[in-house]
């Protein structure tokens, strides 16, 4: 038997798996379907998701990971074991003895919710637990080597949370988390609808038009029609909605993240400033491949913003691949015992 290290990014929106040697091995949406009549396990991560709204009553389509925290900690103890066995049997991969793993965490957690994290990765059947923070593990991700003596800002858009933080000789300067990201953007989008044409869409639906025609930078000729249901004539309802329209959809939540990044970079001390304005600061996460975000954070900062390479596995593999280094990131991990 033989054994490997894990590193997972256990997102609000996806469970990423990353390991050693292996790289991305999974990428599941952090979803389970349960039998509320038995409590059985009906089905897990992509399979759920299809599921989500389309439910009939006996069936319970659970998100356990809420804005960056355990809502449900049987729920996701359950997924995370399924998806550590997923990859383990997963051809190619072979058979482990009990892994050590690392999960990364939004910065903003308590001790008491990192501790729930910790158990419930160890009842999945890690050997050792190690515990990360985002940005952290971002900055890894993303290519950085966080143990030179010089700054580095990172801003993570995840699903449930937006964490910010500047990084120097393995460990965090300054940090802060919002509950502000892509599940809020979808949220946004679903209200205003909801608001101004009376119309009722689903969550899925919220998504596709962040992702087919949000701009919140620049007005594009763009547009989508979406279904829903008419508030008042309880009918199906169809829609046409354009890119102006998303832009003030989400102009709340675009502006809480700008002035939470303003907010950091103004805590930063003025020698590492001058390290990121040269570097400039990099985004990572899903909710950062909002069109025209990346621009509005640039122009209110002055400094300019760079996207890094495949964001939305920054995390999960710069989870994995700092425990090869411990001892660099003594500040910035926890084993957890």
């Amino acid at each position: 038997m033989s054994r490997a290290d894990i590193g997972i990014d256990l997102g609000t929106s996806n469970v990423i798996v990353y390991i050693s040697d292996k790289g991305i091995v999974l990428d599941e949406p952090s979803v389970i379907a349960v039998d509320a009549r038995t409590n059985n396990i009906i089905s897990v991560g992509k399979d759920a998701r299809k599921m989500l709204g389309k439910t009939p009553k006996n069936i319970k389509v659970i998100r356990p990971i809420r804005k960056g925290i355990i809502a449900d900690y049987a729920m996701a103890e359950t997924m995370l074991k399924y998806f550590i066995n997923k990859v383990i049997e997963k051809k190619g991969i072979g058979i482990f003895l009990m892994p050590r793993i690392m999960v990364c965490v939004p910065s903003g957690l308590t001790a008491i919710e990192k501790k729930a994290v910790e158990e419930a990765t160890r009842q999945a059947g890690a050997r050792e637990v190690y515990i990360i923070e985002e940005p952290i593990a971002a900055a890894v991700g993303a290519g950085i080597d966080i143990s030179e003596a010089t700054g580095s800002m990172i801003i993570d858009i995840g699903g449930g949370t937006t964490d910010i933080a500047v990084i120097s000789l393995g460990g965090t300067v300054i940090s802060e988390s919002i509950k502000v990201a892509g599940d809020k953007f979808d949220e946004d989008i679903l209200k205003y609808i909801k608001a101004k044409y009376n119309l009722v869409i689903g969550d899925r639906t919220a998504e596709k038009v962040k992702l087919e025609i949000a701009n919140v930078y620049e007005d594009e000729e763009k547009s989508i029609i979406i279904r829903g249901v008419d508030i008042i004539t309880r009918l199906p309802k169809a829609i046409k909605i354009n890119c102006y329209e998303t832009k003030e959809a989400l102009e709340e939540s675009v502006n809480q993240i700008i002035e939470l990044s303003n907010r950091v970079l103004g805590k930063t001390p003025p020698e590492l400033i001058a390290d990121i304005a040269e570097k400039g600061i990099i985004m990572t996460g899903g909710g950062c491949l909002l069109k025209g975000l990346a621009k509005r954070i640039e122009d209110k900062l002055g400094i300019e913003v760079k996207i890094a390479d495949n964001p939305t596995i920054c995390v999960a593999k710069g989870t994995g691949e700092t425990l090869n280094s411990l001892d660099i990131l003594e500040n910035a991990t926890g084993k957890i015992r």
